[in-house]
């Protein structure tokens, strides 16, 4: 996404508006709070290299870099408080798999019964 020249500053800012993104997903009411895979790896992804950008940033003593570490706070605490909402939605989606796995183990074993009374 950025390149060595990128300011940490800056691409924390980026990473902190895909955080963004990724939660407005999850906080939308119509929907259970799970995201695909994908989204999962790129929230990972994004948290991964904004404690890269935190680490490679000097002391923070302007307005900008307060107000940039201070939003992707704020993202980070709208995650936490979102993550037991997640969890109980990736064990009901888990559960759902094990059902429909199981279903389909059923149907495979009747398929072969059957091929067999043939």
């Amino acid at each position: 996404m950025s390149s060595a020249a990128t300011p940490p500053t800056v691409e924390l800012r980026d990473l902190t508006q895909r955080l963004r993104s990724l939660l407005d997903i999850l906080e939308t009411p119509s929907s259970p709070p799970v995201l695909a895979s994908q989204q999962i790896a790129e929230l990972l992804s994004a948290l991964m290299r904004a404690g890269e950008c935190m680490r490679g940033m000097p002391e923070v003593r302007d307005d900008g870099g307060l107000r940039t570490v201070s939003a992707y706070r704020a993202q980070v605490e709208r995650l936490r408080a979102l993550l037991p909402s997640i969890h109980g939605a990736l064990l009901q989606e888990r559960a759902r798999l094990a059902r429909e796995q199981e279903r389909l183990r059923s149907v495979t074993a009747w398929t072969q019964a059957s091929q067999q009374t043939l």
